[in-house]
């Protein structure tokens, strides 16, 4: 039950921020904004080191022990690096021309979502392995993180096209659409991981590099775009939850 709820946690925020759309009537505040985009990249990239990085590293055995965290971990920056030029080709093309380009939108965003669906994936297989470290609570956590990301992101989707004369019904479900695909590469992430556990610390570092990606490239750009030190709160807020959490409660 932990499991299932620790995976939908992420679609549920993204579905609650697209829900903005039937009790807002502008766009989501900017310094809220700014304070949730910090509070979940700090989140992010404590869970990425204490629940990806370092049960890696504690997986793996020999001098060598740090060689799977920096493969997966590179490989992870690479990913995100090959495909973003192709989601911001879709999005430029969709700003130019809205009304007939929104598919092109939900599938920049799904493409966008995958990493952190397969990271909150990661996270639950290494919590029911038995030679992890990893805890039900920090793979809860890390979801949480995730969640809190996605929240922003759902009304940064639905609140604009509701004010481009979208029903509010429709802005939604394109939304929470652009979301559905976290669930669905969680699982298939956490099944995958079921029948290679012996691949499960390059998993987890690969995982740590995607989030960090999208921390420093996707969150801090939107966190600094005017001079503002709410993000800045936020992050060091998220970080320090997290790093408090794990450690009592990993």
């Amino acid at each position: 039950m932990d499991v299932i709820f620790g995976i939908l946690m992420p679609f549920i925020g993204t579905a609650l921020g697209s829900g903005m759309v039937f009790v807002m009537k502008d766009k989501l505040n900017d310094k809220r904004q700014k304070v949730l985009l910090g509070f979940a990249s700090g989140v992010m990239i404590a869970a990425a080191i204490w629940s990806l990085i370092l049960p890696s590293i504690e997986m793996s055995i020999g001098i060598f022990s740090w060689l799977p965290a920096t493969i997966g971990f590179i490989f992870g920056i690479l990913g995100l690096i090959i495909i973003d030029p192709f989601i911001d080709k879709i999005e430029s093309k969709w700003k130019k021309n809205k009304n007939s380009n929104i598919l092109m939108l939900i599938i920049a965003v799904t493409i966008h979502n995958i990493p952190e669906g397969m990271a909150v994936g990661v996270a639950f297989a290494g919590a029911l392995a038995t030679n992890s470290s990893i805890t039900m609570i920090q793979a809860i956590i890390l979801a949480l993180g995730v969640a809190i990301q996605n929240f922003p992101e759902g009304a940064i989707i639905s609140m604009p096209l509701k004010n481009e004369g979208m029903s509010k019904l429709k802005a939604f479900f394109i939304g929470i659409l652009s979301g559905i695909v976290e669930p669905i590469f969680a699982i298939f992430t956490l099944l995958l991981i079921t029948l290679v556990i012996p691949f499960l610390p390059y998993f987890l570092s690969f995982a740590a590099g995607a989030m960090f990606y999208v921390v420093i490239n996707e969150l801090i750009p939107k966190i600094n775009k005017k001079e503002n030190y709410l993000g800045t709160v936020g992050f060091t807020i998220g970080f320090l939850i997290m790093m408090i959490l794990d450690v009592s409660l990993g």
